[in-house]
């Protein structure tokens, strides 16, 4: 077999160490597109300033000849000039280029480097196929930090396929199988040609060696456009890529559909870049293949790859070890938050303690989504009184959040949706019931009902929490506040008290101590 599975190793760090960094640009040379993302901060929730992508197609010429065309060159270094321009008026503090098999692997990727050296001033990185798998791997375990199984980074030139567990990357192949290269075989000779030609480069894997029966995490722009066809076929009621999951047959129903469609009509479909479509089939008759020799449990579409990768690898490993959803629901309430300026525990870490209160014996898979709930309690705030259950709704469910798959984003957006005000049936929650079972969605009612309380109970505010207390008793639901406070205890407070024990089907009880 020409293709052997290697050892992945721990990278050393190749962005700015210094971690208060406000502003780091990464730009990403691949076979197919040329892109800038310039992210805020270094850290596990670094937001995305700006994000442009170029569809450059260096990798068609390698496929082809061996050599970067001249056309695709010329536009290459034509948007690495305006990103150069814009990472300066952005004022960047880091900035680190990287191309990968494209460049790496064409008789005249050296000449490239130098024009765009001199044209851009930018020094380029070449990464090589382990850093590359590398960086892909990690860039899934950034944003699924659970993953267990084979990560599959299709780019236009290669495919790396990387055994992922306990947070870390394993074993990989490199195989010469890239959207452009599957392209090229399907053009020159029909469906059959394509089929040969991915069985012989699968035929060289010991697919027992890279894992059985675990999900496939599927990166890459042409198998994402895979995801969001297989999203509008199926009237998906959640337009977010990262972490939408297909069975294990879908990928051979998409190669079905994909052989009985035009490519006019791919292109009339929402959010598939129409530079992506004529690599769909290709695309999908791999995904079919590589997942039907792992015998994959499910495919996970991975928005994060690469890019994602290479920040999350130079992060120091206390803040690798944190929560992605957590992390990003505490930036979003130091934002947002009424009354959080950093110089106390957060309101949300309290209101989680308050209402652990309810929950003690709670799976932690359902605490920390309530968690999330907790520190978004303020979200909703600044908006009209009349809209800040659809805000709040909107936000947990259509935020830019990781490490939460679309059941968890229902039960965010439920309980955001009760906790600023909805009430339950509204036609806005019709869509939650293709996401999350019923008594997912009752469990994160109660959640929003007893924030809800807490909320009205405090102001908003930290102190009143932390000497108050609710929980179930033999008098029914209990609200326990000292004596010298008992005031707090207004007809509002007592309101939502009753609306949360009638929820629980119990009787509201006040103790004072």
């Amino acid at each position: 077999m020409d293709a052997r599975l290697a050892a992945v190793d721990e990278p050393e760090r190749g962005l700015l160490a210094d971690s208060a960094a406000p502003r780091i640009a990464i730009i990403d040379i691949g076979s197919n597109s040329v892109r800038l993302v310039v992210y805020q901060g270094l850290s596990r929730a670094a937001g995305i300033l700006f994000n442009e992508k170029v569809m450059a197609g260096l990798g068609r010429g390698v496929a082809a000849t061996g050599a970067l065309a001249p056309d695709s060159v010329d536009l290459a270094v034509a948007a690495l000039e305006r990103f150069a321009i814009l990472a300066r008026a952005m004022q960047v503090d880091s900035l680190r280029a990287v191309a990968t098999a494209a460049v790496r692997e064409a008789a005249n990727g050296a000449a490239f480097l130098a024009r765009v050296r001199a044209e851009t001033g930018l020094e380029v990185e070449v990464i090589d196929g382990e850093t590359e798998a590398r960086a892909a791997a990690y860039g899934v375990i950034a944003g699924i930090p659970e993953a267990d199984g084979v990560v599959g980074d299709l780019g236009g030139g290669s495919l790396e396929l990387v055994r992922v567990a306990a947070g870390e990357p394993q074993a990989r192949v490199s195989l010469k199988l890239g959207a452009l290269r599957l392209d090229s075989a399907r053009r020159k000779g029909g469906a059959r040609a394509l089929a040969r030609f991915v069985a012989e480069a699968l035929d060289q894997v010991d697919w027992e060696a890279l894992g059985h029966g675990r999900p496939f995490y599927a990166v890459g722009g042409s198998w994402r456009a895979l995801a969001q066809l297989h999203m509008h076929l199926n009237a998906w009621p959640l337009p977010v890529i990262h972490h939408h999951v297909m069975d294990p047959e879908s990928p051979r129903r998409l190669v079905r559909t994909l052989a009985r469609i035009s490519l006019k009509s791919l292109r009339d479909v929402p959010a598939i870049s129409s530079a992506r479509v004529p690599q769909l089939p290709g695309a999908a008759h791999l995904l079919a293949a590589v997942t039907a020799r792992l015998g994959s449990s499910a495919i996970i579409a991975s928005a994060y790859g690469l890019r994602e990768g290479l920040l999350y690898m130079a992060l120091p490993p206390e803040a690798r070890r944190e929560d992605p959803l957590i992390a990003a629901a505490r930036a979003e309430a130091h934002r947002s938050g009424r009354f959080s300026d950093g110089s106390d525990a957060e309101v949300g870490d309290r209101l989680l303690a308050w209402t652990d209160g309810l929950f003690a014996d709670e799976p932690e898979g359902f605490r920390r989504i309530r968690h999330a709930a907790c520190l978004l309690a303020d979200v909703a705030w600044r908006a009209h009184p009349d809209l800040r259950a659809e805000r709040g709704f909107d936000v947990a469910l259509h935020g830019n959040w990781v490490g939460i798959d679309a059941e968890g984003r229902a039960m965010l957006a439920m309980a955001l949706f009760v906790l600023n005000g909805g009430s339950v049936p509204h036609p806005l929650l019709a869509p939650l019931g293709r996401l999350a079972p019923a008594d997912r969605l009752e469990r994160a009612r109660i959640w929003g009902l007893t924030i809800r309380l807490a909320q009205r109970l405090s102001g908003g505010t930290g102190d009143v929490l932390a000497r108050s207390a609710v929980a179930l008793g033999p008098e029914g639901l209990v609200l326990s506040l000292p004596r010298a406070v008992d005031a707090l205890y207004g007809e509002a407070v007592a309101r939502r008290h009753r609306l949360l024990a009638e929820a629980l089907q119990l009787e509201p009880a006040l103790r004072l101590l």
